[in-house]
């Protein structure tokens, strides 16, 4: 009776709508792979293969594949909920926790795995031979489970989205871009056909490298404290609705990380999904959503916050008030994707193994709408194919583990190699993302506590008369504030160079020291001995040159998931006392000498530094 609920409630949903409108030119040219295409036939049980351009599996110079995993409880998990009710499953799923050698298993992906199943066929075979672009098959059954059940269960559109594999979020993005924009270029195509991309005001700049060469115009999108800013000056409606055709065309592609954005570390509310969702029904734009750091959303962020600063504790709120679960609390606690409001199929999802297994593994998935999903499934059969067979077939034994029929393969070996590991499964994967978003929450308060405590630089002054020499004049400077990271891995800080001595004083050329010298020269100060700290600047995050001229040199993102556990407090203690000591640097050609110091003697002083910047984040 459930399923055919389920069936009745799916078919009132409305069918995604058609946005081929959209395609570029040479997407809508694109036709199935013939080569592909005759793949259906070499799973035909006894075929004789006499038509494939395949290499026979058994001369792969590989017996089985093996690794020593982690457990999926390895991590302590942080709480869903802090200081609720939830406060008690943490410290329960934390106690089952385990320590030393048991946090590992021994994996073996076997050369033939005895099943014709295809979605539970985990063996080297089959990973390492020629494969359907869209991925491997019983990993990516088991990933399109994941996003269609537990991440986005409340997808509005007919029969749900569709999933594809891909090389990674950087490879889904240049897929996105490929099938949403036509290459234009200045000076031989007409400027009215320029193709646009609104984003917020600072980015993920490596994205700006993949659209710029192919013509597309960055536009800017203001930000509040809750993100990209749907209405009023300088919004997304006010953009969209105030275009000017002879700067291009008005832009149908939005690029966005929604979950710890990148740089700013905020996360988009589902109340703010649905207005943007809103404006960009409105004026038909695609929304390509980056999340890598969907599970790294902190719910004790703002209650820690607050403490910190002496404030009212605010009130719990929960993030996803949607009426269908995925059933694990962990997940339904997060903010949802903008697919749970992706009423007309016009959303792009990007996901990544990078930050939940290793960045090395290349692989990641997009979930769209089928139409869309077949058009990404056009350019990879033409270029990228599916990730490596190896990161596949080891992630799949990893989560899934070897399936029943294959384990009568293992009987033959050694205890030690024994297939006694039956994978994570589903909740063993929760459980590792959960274990994940609680290293981080924890490394991200010690960094924000440490930071808040030396906000302020003071000074005592002398008393200028004997009358006043029993008291002290106490001068208070605030060096920079910052708003505690609701998610991702960033620290997004704000500079207040203007209570710097040297803001705005005269240089010896002429010129005048402004926030981009100041923001450079820290930069390069902190990378000297005591310091030896790495930090991102704003001004590579900046989404135009604009942007990056009149504030984006106000800001720097730092990273406190690149550096160990052991090291944060120190780096970030570094970090500190080296913003003090350069607010006490008063003499301009000090600071001169800081912006001439880029040589090959300075770069021999950072042997030991410690990074804070992770430059690429996404």
């Amino acid at each position: 009776m459930e399923a055919t609920y389920d069936n009745v409630a799916d078919m009132a949903k409305p069918l995604p709508k058609d946005m081929s409108h959209h395609f570029s030119e040479v997407t809508k040219a694109r036709v199935p792979s013939k080569t592909k295409e005759f793949y259906k036939f070499f799973q035909i049980p006894g075929i004789g293969q006499l038509a494939g351009g395949l290499p026979n599996a058994h001369l792969f110079p590989f017996d089985t594949l093996e690794a020593q995993t982690a457990q999926p409880n390895r991590w302590t998990p942080s709480s869903n909920r802090p200081g609720a009710d939830d406060d008690a499953l943490s410290s329960k799923m934390a106690a089952t926790s385990i320590s030393g050698s048991a946090t590992a298993t021994h994996v073996v992906v076997p050369h033939d795995a005895p099943t014709s199943d295809l979605m539970r066929k985990i063996d080297l075979a089959s990973a390492l031979q020629y494969g359907q672009a869209d991925g491997y098959p019983p990993l990516r059954s088991f990933i399109r489970q994941f996003a269609r059940d537990c991440l986005h269960p409340n997808v509005p559109y007919r029969g749900g989205p569709e999933v594809i594999f891909t090389v990674g979020s950087t490879d889904g993005m240049s897929k996105a871009l490929e099938v949403f924009t036509n290459i234009w270029v200045e000076g031989k195509n007409d400027i009215r056909e320029r193709p646009g991309m609104v984003t917020e005001i600072f980015m993920y700049s490596n994205v700006l490298s993949q659209a710029q060469p192919r013509g597309v115009q960055v536009v800017p999108i203001e930000m509040d404290e809750d993100g990209m800013a749907p209405y009023g000056p300088g919004s997304l409606e006010d953009v969209l609705a105030n275009w000017d055709d002879s700067k291009g065309k008005r832009p149908h592609f939005m690029y966005t990380v929604t979950m710890g954005h990148n740089p700013t570390s905020g996360v988009l509310s589902l109340e703010r999904r649905k207005e943007i969702y809103s404006v960009c029904s409105k004026y038909d734009v695609i929304i390509v959503e980056d999340d890598p750091y969907w599970y790294l959303q902190y719910p004790s962020a703002e209650i820690e916050e607050a403490k910190a600063r002496n404030l009212p504790i605010p009130e719990s709120k929960p993030a996803n008030t949607l009426e269908k679960k995925s059933g694990y609390p962990f997940l339904d606690s997060l903010a949802p994707s903008f697919l749970a409001v992706d009423v007309d199929g016009r959303v792009v999802r990007l996901d990544t193994f990078s930050k939940t297994v290793a960045p090395g593994c290349r692989m990641g998935w997009v979930t769209a709408s089928p139409e869309i999903c077949e058009r990404i499934l056009r350019v990879s059969e033409s270029g990228t194919q599916q990730p490596s067979g190896f990161a596949q077939v080891v992630i799949a034994e990893t989560i899934m583990g070897p399936q029943p029929e294959a384990s009568a393969a293992f009987a033959g070996l050694s205890g030690k190699d024994k297939a006694a590991f039956v994978g994570w499964k589903m909740d063993g994967w929760v459980r590792w993302l959960a274990g994940l978003r609680g290293v981080y929450e924890r490394r991200m308060i010690r960094m924000c506590k440490i930071l808040e405590e030396n906000a302020y630089q003071l000074k005592q002054s002398t008393p200028m008369r004997d009358a006043d020499s029993d008291w002290g004049v106490i001068t208070k400077t605030k060096l920079y504030d910052f708003q505690w990271p609701r998610g991702g891995m960033f620290l997004w800080l704000h500079m207040r160079f203007e209570t710097h001595p040297l803001w705005k004083a005269p240089g010896s050329k002429g010129n005048i020291i402004n926030g981009t010298a100041l923001s450079t020269a820290l930069m390069i100060f902190l990378t000297r001995k005591p310091y030896l700290v790495l930090i991102s600047p704003g001004l590579m995050f900046s989404a135009t040159p604009q942007i990056r001229e009149e504030r984006g040199w106000a800001y720097y993102r730092i990273c406190f998931a690149a550096e160990t556990e052991e090291n944060i407090d120190s780096c970030s203690l570094r970090f500190t006392e080296g913003v003090q000591r350069f607010w006490r640097v008063k003499n301009v050609k000090e600071l001169e000498s800081l912006l001439d110091e880029i040589s090959a003697e300075q770069t021999e002083e950072m042997t030991g530094l410690a990074n804070l910047g992770s430059w690429m984040g996404c």
